[in-house]
């Protein structure tokens, strides 16, 4: 463990007027608080929260947030309180120390709508101090370096959690380092194969090549001293993840993967970026498509740098990073260069972002979001996005994720103008709505009065606030429809565990859900944005339990004798949640027919035929065939991802039948297998929202009763 007068000496390494009797104090409490305890691996506990400081010491933070790294478990796991740390070190720490307590007990990695609500939490505690972020992602790194000691699963727990939201929250704050390592310490833990075989490779690489970094770092210098550019060069290999994630977007082997080795030049000034950038392109052939410079367009966390890829010694290509040394340490420590201090004082760092502009950039388009589960969509698409910067007509920078389309142009400069886009123009030139946008392109965006987005639409966009702008669009459109279709589904889900879908029920269901009202919650359940069985297990989360075994389809329905079997009408093709009626046959058992089956008119006159049946509350399996008349466009591939739609919804394919085939379009009848009526709507749903699906029916047929 780092004694107190070590870790005082990495401070004064950066700060020479640190506050010594502050650190010592807070070293000094925080151990007698910790005395006992001890870790996983058998080392007191103590040992943690100073490895946390030291972390912390090497982005050069102030005496405040070391002490906080100090001191950041002693209100959750000792018996230390907020008030004697605010009496002991002040309010600004205690802040601090109880801010970092919150961020602990968040179960980031739980249920979608519980994750969404402590991403708010989060969010919210970032915009009162970024440096509790800053002391909890160190936390975290500590904790991911020594995972070894724990239980496996709780490793694999542990390492998923840091993979989907701490190692995207490092890099979106600029830390790309931290983000790097957690990703790799991730990695080690849920694929310990894959980066095993990925460092044997670069074992043998090296073997076959000799010390590749050495050779193209050399040559870097050698075109430098030819400019007569002062400036600092390193090489190094990226890390195995990073290497692999290239791997799997790429769908390549290891043999055929390129720029596996980057490279960073440090110079003196601006103008010196520019001549190394000049000196490296005339010796060595730029990669096309692999240039940015975020020097005249920095990003939003403060990062400065140009990047290049080029084909360098052998044809190996290279990743060359380009940046000053102001540049240099924003690009090391992103948002926390704010605070950095050297010589005692705080660090005059021109590129250096204020967190509170930082932040605000950062949730303005969060505001937008309804409820919780697009607040999430929000957020993850800003923490996991790369970024491309295009131009309006007068030359006003937007800034999008990569893969961006014109829709979501359109929508970041304002939602009417998203809502009535009806094309786009970029460079010039009229493009389609789903060309992706590439950096510095020009984008003029067409509209008409009067247009609506459609729900082809939302295959157009990648962007959160073009998704939800669109969704509430269309809910608004077909609100009516939606809210008739909701109550239907809710009544048969309540009915389906014994309760009745109360407008009482609805509101507490819409409220636990952040919704506004019950007219909102069934107008989700009709748009199948939320499914009727999220509502009974949010309200009846006992009864939910007992629905959760598989029903035996022989007991599906209820209200026969023992000694009769049942089959499902072929003209109606009822489903679990429906309303049905059973005909009696001898010999046959009983046919069930849906409630509304035009064949039980001519059974009106044999009422001792009929009997009152229902289905059995609870999951039924995915066997009940229903038949769908589907109108599609002619075109190469469509049939394939209709297929492919179906089998995402959970729906298995038994029969397809082309009806009618013309050289625009062909109608075919798809039967797929089902649990319930809530599964078949999933899937009517999921096809007649694609742009490529004329038209969907549900075949019923009166005259296929025999």
């Amino acid at each position: 463990m780092i004694d107190v007068e070590d870790l005082i000496q990495l401070v004064r390494n950066y700060n020479p007027r640190t506050d010594v009797d502050l650190i010592r104090k807070a070293y000094a409490y925080g151990k007698e608080m910790h005395e006992g305890q001890t870790r996983r691996s058998g080392e007191p506990y103590f040992t943690h929260p100073v490895a946390v400081a030291a972390i912390l010491t090497e982005q050069r933070l102030d005496d405040a947030t070391i002490v906080t790294a100090l001191l950041h478990d002693t209100v959750e796991d000792t018996k230390s309180t907020y008030g004697e740390v605010a009496n002991l070190f002040g309010a600004e720490i205690a802040d601090l120390v109880d801010g970092v307590t919150k961020l602990t007990n968040l179960q980031l990695s739980s249920t979608q709508t519980k994750q969404a609500e402590n991403f708010r939490k989060l969010f919210m505690a970032m915009a009162r101090d970024l440096r509790v972020i800053l002391v909890k992602l160190a936390d975290r790194l500590h904790n991911m370096r020594t995972i070894k000691s724990l239980p496996h699963e709780k490793q694999v727990r542990k390492s998923k959690e840091t993979m989907d939201i701490f190692a995207p929250l490092a890099g979106r704050m600029g830390m790309q380092w931290m983000r790097e390592e957690l990703e790799d310490l991730s990695f080690k833990v849920l694929n310990p194969e894959a980066r095993a075989s990925i460092l044997r490779r670069f074992v043998t690489l090296q073997r076959e090549s000799g010390d590749v970094i050495a050779k193209i770092t050399n040559d870097i210098r050698i075109e430098l001293e030819r400019e007569n550019v002062e400036a600092d060069v390193f090489g190094r290999a990226k890390r195995p993840y990073s290497i692999w994630r290239k791997m799997e977007q790429k769908e390549i082997g290891f043999s055929r993967l390129s720029d596996i080795y980057g490279f960073r030049v440090i110079t003196e000034n601006e103008s010196d970026c520019y001549r190394v950038l000049g000196a490296i392109h005339r010796r060595w052939r730029a990669v096309p498509g692999r240039f940015k410079d975020y020097i005249s367009q920095p990003k939003s966390n403060g990062y400065r740098s140009i990047q290049t890829t080029v084909s360098g010694r052998d044809g190996k290509r290279v990743e060359v990073q380009i940046r000053t040394r102001q540049m240099h340490e924003v690009a090391e420590s992103g948002v926390a260069a704010h605070w950095s201090y050297r010589d005692g004082v705080r660090a005059e760092n021109p590129f250096a972002v204020d967190p509170a502009k930082w932040l605000a950039s950062l949730t303005e388009r969060f505001e937008v979001a309804e409820d919780h589960d697009e607040f999430l969509e929000h957020v993850k698409m800003e923490m996991y996005s790369d970024q491309v910067f295009c131009f309006t007509p007068k030359g006003d920078v937007v800034k999008l994720p990569r893969g961006a389309m014109p829709l979501d142009f359109a929508y970041a400069i304002h939602t009417r103008i998203g809502d009535s886009c009806v094309g786009a123009k970029v460079d010039g030139l009229r493009v389609p709505l789903w060309t992706r946008l590439k950096n510095g392109q020009s984008v003029e965006i067409i509209t008409a009065e009067g247009q609506r987005p459609q729900a082809a639409s939302l295959d157009l966009v990648v962007t959160g606030r073009a998704k939800s702008s669109i969704r509430r669009s269309l809910r608004e459109e077909d609100r009516d429809r939606y809210i008739k279709l909701g109550r239907e589904l809710a009544r048969v889900a309540f009915e389906h565990v014994g309760r009745r879908a109360t407008d009482k029920a609805l509101r507490t269901a819409a409220k636990n859900l952040g919704l506004r009202d019950e007219s909102a919650l069934l107008a989700r359940l009709g748009s199948a944005e939320i499914r009727p069985s999220r509502v009974v297990e949010l309200l009846y989360p006992d009864i939910a339990t007992t629905q959760g075994e598989e029903i035996e389809p022989s007991h599906a329905v209820i209200g026969l004798s023992p000694d009769q079997s049942f089959n499902r009408a072929v003209c109606c093709e009822p489903v679990p949640g429906e309303r049905i009626v059973g005909i009696a046959w001898r010999g046959r058992g009983v046919v069930v027919h849906a409630i509304d089956c035009g064949a039980l008119a001519k059974y009106e006159g044999q009422p001792g035929r009929w009997m009152d049946l229902h289905w059995h509350s609870g999951r039924h399996a995915p066997e009940h065939t229903v038949s769908l008349l589907v109108t599609l466009r002619n075109d190469a591939g469509v049939l394939g991802h209709i297929c492919t739609l179906i089998g995402e919804q959970k729906a298995n394919i038994s029969n397809m039948e082309f009806l009618d085939t013309k050289p625009d379009f062909f109608r075919l009848r798809i039967c797929v297998e089902l649990r319930d009526v809530e599964h078949l709507h999933t899937v009517m749903t999921a096809l007649e929202a694609e742009s490529d699906v004329a038209e969907i029916l549900r075949q019923r047929d009166p005259a296929l009763d025999t």
